[in-house]
C-alpha cells in the first residue's frame, strides 16, 4: 500500500507539474500577442506620423525658401537644415531614452514562474 500511495503522489505532483507549465505557457502566449498586437499597432502609427509630419515639413521649407528675397534664401536654407537636423537628433535621443526605460517584455510571466518556485521550494 505503501508503493501505491508513493506511486499515487508521484502522478499527482507530475500532473500538477504540468498543469503549472501550461498554465504559464498560456500566460506567455498571451503576453506575446498582446506586446505584438501592441507593437505593430504602433509601428503603423509612427510611420504614417513621420510620413505626414516629413511631407508637411518638406512643403514648409520649400514655401519659406520661394517666399524669402534672392540675397537670403541661402540663409534660409542653412537655418531650415540646421533646425530640421537638431530636431532629428533630439528625437533621436528622446527615443532611444525610452527603448532604454521600457518595462521588461515577460514581466508578469517572470513573477509568476518566480513566484512557482518559491512555493515549489518550500
Amino acid at each position: 500500500m505503501s508503493q501505491e500511495n508513493i506511486l499515487s503522489s508521484i502522478k499527482n505532483l507530475a500532473s500538477t507539474g504540468a498543469s503549472i507549465a501550461q498554465t504559464r505557457l498560456e500566460l506567455l502566449s498571451v503576453d506575446v500577442q498582446i506586446a505584438r498586437s501592441k507593437f505593430i499597432s504602433l509601428l503603423i502609427m509612427i510611420v504614417s506620423a513621420l510620413f505626414f509630419l516629413f511631407f508637411g515639413l518638406v512643403m514648409l521649407a520649400l514655401l519659406i525658401v520661394i517666399y524669402s528675397l534672392e540675397s537670403d534664401r541661402m540663409l534660409a536654407l542653412g537655418l531650415l537644415t540646421s533646425a530640421f537636423i537638431g530636431v532629428g537628433l533630439i528625437l533621436g535621443l528622446l527615443v532611444m531614452q525610452s527603448l532604454r526605460n521600457m518595462p521588461k517584455l515577460f514581466e508578469a510571466s517572470i513573477a509568476e514562474l518566480a513566484k512557482d518556485k518559491e512555493d515549489l521550494s518550500r
